[in-house]
Parts: C-alpha cells; structure tokens; sequence
C-alpha cells in the first residue's frame, strides 16, 4: 500500500473535526441545515489553514444522502465515492496550472450537462488568484448565475489579486491562523494515533515554527518521524531544522549585554561549524531578546524551564528596556537585508560587533529618538501658530518636556569641584533660557538646565554642562536650529556677533584658563593693541 503523508492521512472528514475555524464551519453547517446554501464560496486564508478541506467537506454535504446536523455522513455511496476521488460531479481544479481562457470555458461549457449522479455539480477552484484576467472574464456570467445544479467553491490566498466583480458575486470565508493550543491538541492526537512519543516541549516549538498553518505543522512532525528518534524531545527537532540551542543564543546575548566583541564571535563561529542556518539563528536571536523584555517588564514566561528562567532573569538586570528595544530594531531590519544578500555571514558578524560597540550603540539610541524630537518641534510649531490654545499647553507644560534616557550621573565631588572654580558667569544666561521657554523650546530648556555660561574670549561665550555634556545631550544642542537660536540669543545681550563653544564639566582648563595669564595677554600687553583669540 502506497504511504500517506500524515496531513492527508489525518486531513479531517467532518466540520466538528476541523480546529482553530469554528466562527466558519458553524455558520456553514447551519446553511445547510435550512437548506439555504450558496451558489458561490470565496474561502480566503492562509496556507494550511483548512480551506482545501473545507471545500472538500462542503462539496461532501451538500450532495450526501443521509446529511447529520449539516455534516456528511461519509457512508453513503455519493461520500464514498467522493473521498475515493470517483465521483466526477465534484471537480478540483488547480488555477495555478490552469488557468486561461479555454480552462474556464470548458467548466463553462460542462455546468449546462446535470450531475451524473449527485445532487450538485460543484467546482472547487484552488489558488483561483492565479487565473488570467481573460479567464476571470470568461467566469464572470456563469459564477453570477449558474444553473441551480451547480456550486462553485474558491480557495485563495491572496484575495485583494481578485477583481471586484469576483469577490461581489461570492461569499466569503476568511479562514485565520490556527492557535498554538489548537495546534498542540491536533498534533498530540496524531502521535495517539500514529503511536509517536513525543515531549511537550517538542510539541509547542512544532506549533510555534508552523506559524499558524496545520499542514506544516504535520510536516515537520512528519520529518521528525521519518528520522527514526525513538522519543523526539525540542532538542531533536532544533536539529532536525536548523535552531541553534539556546545555550548558544543566551551566550551571544550575554556578550551582546556586556559589549563582549571577541565572545560573540567565537560562540557564531562554533553554531556555523554545526551546520545551523543563520536566518534561524537570527529568527531566534529576536524571539530571546523580545522574551527577556517580556520578563524585564512583567516577569512572566510560560516556555522556559526554571534554570533558562534563572537566565534570562539574569541578562535582563543587566539591561535597560531601551536598549533591548534597539536591539530588536537592529535585527529586524538585518532580517530583511539578510533576505537579499549573497554575503549573509558578513552581514551578520558586521551588525552584531555593532550591537556589541557601546559608542555606536549609543549613537543609534539617540538616532532613535529623532521621531520624538520631530514631533516635539511640530507640537512648539503649532503652538505659535495658535492652533493649541496657550492654556492647554501651560497645564501640559511638564508634560510636553521630552527627558533624556538616564545616563551615568556626576559623582557629587566633581559637581562642587567644578562650581568651586573662579569662572565669570554671565548674568544674562538665565534670561536667555527664560527666553526659550517662553518659545516653548522645551526640548532645548529642560537641557540646559543645571548649565552656566562663561566669557572664553571677546568673541566667544562657552556654555558649560555641570551634570556633563553626555552624547544625548550633545546631539540635541548641536542641531544647527538650536546652535543659530542659543548664537542670536547670546549676540544680542553681548551687543556683538558671538560664537557659541559647548564644554563638558570635566574640562577644568577653561576654569584654569581665567585666572591665569594668557601668552596673547603678555603680547597684547607689550605691543599695546587689543587681540582676540577664537578658540576651535
């Protein structure tokens, strides 16, 4: 006897047996039930999410002889002869092979001859996306009035390739992704039935890499059945298609976590030496790190045993929300570059060793944040505008600053060293950040607080960060916006064109830099004319 694929063998014979699609196979049955069946079956879905076999079991119920509660018995002699592929009155037709003109018009030409011995003629018209737009004209007359002997049942994955005047003259079905949980239950009474001993944990990471669809679902039990394992537990079935183990993936994150360059190449290299695909090791690299913000966030995860839990549990203290979100970002978009490369290892190790330099990553974090500085500058803009009344913006005043994400804070012995040293501050500084406020630049004012401003020399003033002049803090003040306004602000209280110089607290040689006496000061002495130095 021929073998039989397990999704053709356990393909289901009645609606009750389908799982993850009751909101259609109720709302059909009960159509058949009173008698009121349609005439044409848009069924839409996903691949191997149960339309073929609906439309085989619709084409079963509307001609069988003893129909129970709208289902075939699967007795009779119409049944028999329709699951043994006898019966002519139910045609499958595949429209990817099929699909000119002279295919429709022959169906068009059979559906005037009656059923030889069914009820109905019914026409099952697999991926009917794939016909001409000939043979969609050709189709049109007859799938809007067909003789009454006559049904017609489409299956398709991509509706929207369907003309309008198709999709009008149908009802449609749209069939959605099987659960993992149903697909867990379909897959444990398979291996009852095929005697297969198989471990939950193999079962959920079947039914998480089928994504929904039940065929794959069976074909990669199928394969792992094939292999000839006595017992397939998760670790079979990660080497059977490819997966990294997850020791190997919570290495490469922990030297990711820890800026570990020379770790996280070795671990790559020791999971390409096994053969694993690295789109897997990708696929998987994004599913841990979206697991350890889940339990950053609500330290809940149901998949992991309590030594992985204990792992994870630990890479997550060692990280901010941020930066796994960044991270996320990084290997979603290298996912998609991947797809259509031919030097995929490169591109792999080359956004990982990124991942893994703290400078760059720092510098993407604050890349990240332009959406919010735009939007930020949208809201100021309206505000000037008038379109947001003054007094809603007053009440959201404290709502509408923008924080920097925390960053190393100055030890409190630095900040009094540096408010120790002589700088002449200028007393028209806070009048100039009062300025902006009143702008409603809060971006900009909620950054300058805890600043001063200090003369360097006669053409240039210096604005020194107490709290340091961090990257974050120095990609929002260097926005050539905010460097011209804070420059005009300043010129004017100076009466003169001025230059702006940010400086770190750290920099003590500018505090130095006053008290002491300047080579140019001796020689604008000696020569007894005025000399101004621009510092770079």
């Amino acid at each position: 006897m021929a073998y039989t694929a397990l999704y053709r063998k356990f393909r289901p014979l009645k609606f009750e047996d389908m799982v993850g699609q009751e909101h259609i196979t109720k709302t059909i049955k009960n159509q058949i039930i009173a008698g009121r069946v349609g005439h044409a079956y848009l069924l839409n879905g996903g691949r191997g999410t149960g339309k073929t076999t609906t439309a085989k079991i619709l084409a079963r119920a509307v001609n069988c002889l003893n129909p129970q509660n709208g289902e075939p018995c699967n007795e009779c002699e119409i049944c028999k002869a329709a699951l043994s592929g006898s019966l002519t009155d139910i045609v499958e037709m595949d429209a990817a092979s099929n699909n000119s003109v002279d295919d429709i018009r022959a169906i068009r030409d059979e559906v005037n001859f009656l059923p030889t011995l069914a009820k109905y003629r019914v026409y099952i018209i697999d991926e009917v996306h794939m016909l001409s737009t000939g043979a969609f004209n050709a189709l049109l007359k007859t799938l809007e009035e067909p003789p009454a002997h006559v049904k017609f049942i489409l299956a398709t994955t991509e509706p929207q390739k369907l003309p309008a005047t198709i999709l009008s003259r149908c009802q449609r079905f749209d069939f959605k992704k099987i659960s993992n949980e149903d697909i867990i239950k379909r897959l444990t009474y398979v291996c009852k039935q095929s005697n297969i001993e198989i471990s939950k944990e193999a079962l959920n990471l079947i039914a998480v890499l089928s994504e929904g669809a039940m065929r794959d679902a069976l074909s990669i039990l199928e394969r792992c059945i094939q292999e000839g394992s006595e017992k397939i537990d998760e670790d079979f079935v990660k080497d059977l298609v490819g997966i990294p183990k997850l020791a190997y993936i919570s290495q490469i994150m922990r030297a990711v976590i820890e800026y570990n360059v020379e770790n996280v190449l070795k671990t790559i290299e020791q999971i390409e030496n096994e053969g694993k695909d690295l789109q897997n090791l990708l696929w998987e690299l994004i599913k841990y790190t979206k697991d350890i913000l889940v339990w950053k966030t609500s330290q809940k995860l149901e998949i992991y045993s309590e030594e992985e839990l204990k792992e994870i549990a630990s890479l997550s203290d060692k990280i901010s929300k941020e930066r796994l979100l960044q991270i996320i970002y990084t290997l979603s978009e290298l996912e998609n570059e991947m797809k259509w490369s031919s030097q995929k290892t490169i591109l792999f190790e080359v956004a990982i060793i990124k991942l893994c330099n703290q400078n760059e990553t720092q510098k993407v974090e604050a890349q990240g944040l332009e959406d919010i500085y735009n939007r930020l500058n949208k809201i100021e803009e309206k505000i000037k505008s008038g379109s947001i009344s003054q007094t809603i913006s007053q009440q959201n005043e404290e709502r509408t600053i923008v924080r920097a994400p925390k960053e190393k804070s100055i030890p409190k012995a630095q900040i009094e060293k540096v408010k120790d040293l002589k700088i002449d501050k200028l007393d028209f500084w806070p009048k100039i950040i009062e300025n902006l406020k009143e702008q409603r630049k809060m971006l900009l004012v909620s950054n300058l607080l805890n600043t001063v401003a200090t003369m360097i020399n006669d053409m240039t003033v210096g604005i020194v960060f107490q709290n340091g002049l961090t990257p974050f803090v120095k990609s929002i003040m260097e926005k050539p916006e905010n460097i011209q306004e804070i420059t005009r602000l300043v010129s004017i209280e100076c009466g003169k064109e001025m230059r702006i110089k940010l400086l770190d607290c750290q920099d003590e040689i500018l505090a130095k830099k006053q008290n002491e006496k300047k080579p140019e000061d001796e020689i604008a002495k000696e020569l007894d004319i005025p000399i101004n130095v621009i510092e770079e």
